[in-house]
């Protein structure tokens, strides 16, 4: 099995370059880096060229013009590239525990696709590690919210495999792992649903429909969230909509995907 670890970006390049550290850290690297990019500007084409000459492992940068929030866009860009079976979805705000890829790989297994949680970070404490650079972070240090989701406990996630798995709606997008087969079925995101929001759940529920299962990833994958402003929620109503269509209606593929079905 090889791994494509697809992270998400759009003009944050301080953080992408702590997230890039993050897995240059880990105990297993994957055998590929694909950086999905919704039209970040020059900066941050220029770290992404300046971490693929450093990088152990082959960097891909999947850019697309800057036409508003298109994460789903943005991601099927980056899948049509990847070349792994596995494709690890993290956004580039994220920094990564050490054992972020190998509890993933571990826990790889046909016919499922996994959904993991993340440990949000205070304004503080992010404002904090953006000056000094660090990327050890410690579940119970100050600034660190939901400790809980921070502890890696190797043997207790399989104990939790069922949590929220019934649950489509339930998933972020910043931590979770499909096969790239799955992922080409159904088409991959919906690019109908632009602005924030729904375009994870809205895959997970076509996922499901495929017959692929759903599986949490608890005590494993773990991955710290730095803070940042929230971007605005105004197509949430419709992105919903479009979710409660795809769960209600059994649909698995839709037409606006990776290919463009005219």
């Amino acid at each position: 099995m090889t791994t494509s670890l697809l992270i998400t970006t759009y003009n944050a390049p301080r953080m992408l370059e702590l997230c890039l550290r993050s897995v240059m850290n880990q105990r297993m690297l994957p055998d590929e880096i694909v950086i999905a990019d919704d039209g970040s500007g020059e900066e941050t084409r220029r770290l992404i060229e300046e971490f693929s000459f450093e990088s152990f492992v082959p960097v891909r940068h999947a850019w697309q013009p800057d036409e508003g929030f298109r994460a789903g866009a943005a991601r099927n860009r980056a899948i049509a590239v990847a070349t792994g079976d596995y494709i690890i979805q993290i956004d580039g705000d994220m920094i990564l525990h050490p054992g972020f890829v190998l509890d993933h790989v571990r826990n790889a297994r046909k016919g499922e696709f996994v959904c993991g949680s993340r440990v949000l970070l205070s304004p503080e404490l992010t404002d904090e590690i953006l000056r000094s650079g660090r990327i050890e972070i410690k579940p119970g240090e100050k600034g660190v919210k939901g400790s809980l989701n921070g502890r890696r406990i190797p043997w207790l996630t399989p104990l939790m495999r069922r949590y929220k798995s019934s649950d489509g709606s339930y998933v972020r997008s910043c931590n979770m792992a499909v096969w790239r087969e799955d992922l080409l079925r159904v088409n991959g995101y919906n690019e109908d649903i632009t602005g924030w929001g729904r375009e994870d759940s809205e895959l997970s529920w076509r996922l499901i429909n495929a017959g692929v299962k759903k599986r949490f990833l608890k005590f494993g994958a773990v991955q710290y969230h730095l803070y940042h402003p929230e971007r605005s929620r105004e197509s949430d109503p419709r992105n919903i909509r479009l979710m409660e269509d795809t769960r209600t209606s059994g649909l698995s593929r839709i037409p606006n995907g990776i290919v463009k079905d005219n």
